[in-house]
């Protein structure tokens, strides 16, 4: 890792390097953090989980779903450490940075980095079919909606990151409570006899009315079995903005992933049984199908799906923001050019934001495929998954005097079970869309191929994250001597 002392963007003595990428300290308590994680994630129980369905019927979603939700679970608790030790803006990044090396930190970065570009770019054209079929102003799905959307949203957050997270509360209030409210009125169209009501595929192994397409479909199911809490893991990218990081952060992810828990089995089961697992299992807007048993909107059916587009706002909002502060880090500490790190007078990462607002435009605009964009934003995931796990697991065993504030519950069986399943959910996104995983795995190459050749002699030593990794290197070589 190197610096030159005379060049321009290299860190100085008087800290004029990190002072022009310094962040809004104390933007956020535990409850905007927990409402973060929740807007993430919340549009994936509106729409995207009941593809599953035609994967794996109800039987193969819902095991899918409560596996994934077991791995994320054990995946948040050990997020809920490793933010503890390190709460900085790299979250991921940081932690894998400290354990497997540069190499390792870029890995996590960039899969990270990944998801949360590709993200934004699909949730926008679901955005704009959303505001096709509600008739609103006229407008159809297309780039005219799909600009005003990054434009209008990548402007509160260059206002401030304070601004932004309660704006993204709110919002995702709204989501939260429209579910709620499907919930209670899918009740009374319940029949559990709908649940299984997808035809049978004789040829499959182990199939049967539950598991329609076989064993083989519960796998195949992991990848929507994810859509109930993909983007939770983001909350430790808040870290610098965070009053009391080390005791905040643990709190809110963990209060995060057990209201998405909550969320998920309620949207699930009612949806599948109020109208029937075949009926939905391909609408792009399952929850008001299940409402309209006729075909005919319904007040109810409505209410929800206005709340669609709050929760896909919120959720697009939200990621935007994740994704900034992945660039932002990776750009400081020189894995990324380093000018994307620059903030404004308000302390927000202009350009972290704007350049992965025209990828995502450019991609949303000119692709038009939201399904295929989530795909590959899956993969990225996925592989981020299973190096935070095992970041989590080479740090408790390598560095087990390391201050803790916040402890696993489990410690490194937790991480293990988190660590085996991203590693099922990843071979799964081959099993669902061949292309979308070869997209992101030439993204991957890429980037590492800039990273060998280039930047990994051009790191920022007094980065926070390179700094802590630094420390630990110096405090083994010590006790090596």
């Amino acid at each position: 890792m190197t610096v030159e002392p005379s060049s321009p963007q290299a860190a100085d003595p008087a800290d004029d390097y990190l002072r022009r990428r310094a962040l809004r300290r104390g933007s956020a308590g535990w409850l905007l953090l927990t409402g973060l994680g929740v807007a993430y994630v919340v549009s994936g129980d509106y729409s995207g989980w009941n593809f599953g369905l035609a994967e794996g019927g109800f039987g193969g979603l819902a095991i899918a779903m409560v596996l994934m939700g077991a791995m994320y679970t054990c995946m948040v608790f050990a997020l809920a450490e490793l933010s503890s030790i390190l709460p900085t803006a790299g979250g991921g990044y940081g932690f894998a940075r400290r354990a497997l090396g540069p190499w390792g930190g870029f890995l996590t970065g960039t899969a990270i980095l990944i998801e949360y570009v590709l993200a934004p770019a699909a949730i926008v054209i679901f955005i704009g079919d959303y505001v096709e079929s509600l008739g609103l102003f006229g407008l159809e799905s297309g780039w005219p909606v799909y600009l005003v959307c990054f434009a209008v949203f990548l402007g509160i957050h260059l206002w401030g990151v304070g601004e932004a997270l309660r704006f993204s509360f709110v919002v995702t209030g709204i989501a939260v409570a429209a579910l709620i409210v499907f919930a209670v009125a899918a009740l009374p169209h319940f029949d559990a006899s709908s649940l299984d009501d997808i035809p049978v595929d004789p040829a499959a192994a182990g199939s049967s009315s539950w598991l329609p397409m076989g064993l083989l479909g519960i796998w195949a199911a992991f990848p929507f079995g994810m859509w109930f809490f993909l983007g939770v893991e983001g909350v430790p990218l808040a870290a610098e903005e965070t009053r009391e990081p080390s005791r905040t952060l643990p709190k809110a992810i963990v209060w995060s992933m057990g209201i998405l828990v909550v969320l998920a089995v309620v949207t699930f089961v009612t949806a599948a049984g109020a109208r029937g697992s075949a009926a939905i299992q391909e609408a792009g807007n399952p929850l008001v199908e299940a409402l309209q048993p006729d075909g005919e909107a319904t007040v109810w059916s409505r209410v929800v799906n206005y709340a669609g587009l709050a929760g896909l706002v919120a959720s697009f909002f939200s990621l935007i923001y994740a994704g900034s502060r992945q660039l932002f880090a990776l750009s400081r500490a020189g894995y990324l050019p380093r000018f994307l790190s620059l903030t404004s007078g308000r302390k927000a990462p202009y350009l972290g934001l704007l350049v992965p607002g025209a990828i995502g435009f450019g991609l949303a605009a000119g692709t038009g495929d939201g399904a295929r964009m989530l795909n590959v934003a899956v993969f990225g995931a996925t592989i981020s998954y299973a190096l935070m796990s095992l970041s989590h697991i080479v740090l408790r065993r390598r560095e087990p005097g390391l201050e803790r504030p916040y402890r696993t519950p489990g410690g490194v069986l937790t991480s293990s079970v988190a660590l085996v399943l991203a590693c099922a959910a990843l071979v799964a996104t081959f099993l669902v869309d061949v292309t979308a995983a070869l997209i992101a795995l030439a993204v991957y190459i890429v980037a590492l191929a800039y990273f060998g050749l280039y930047s990994r002699r051009h790191l920022v030593a007094k980065a926070p994250e390179e700094e802590f990794a630094a420390l630990a290197a110096a405090e083994a070589e010590l006790a090596r001597d």
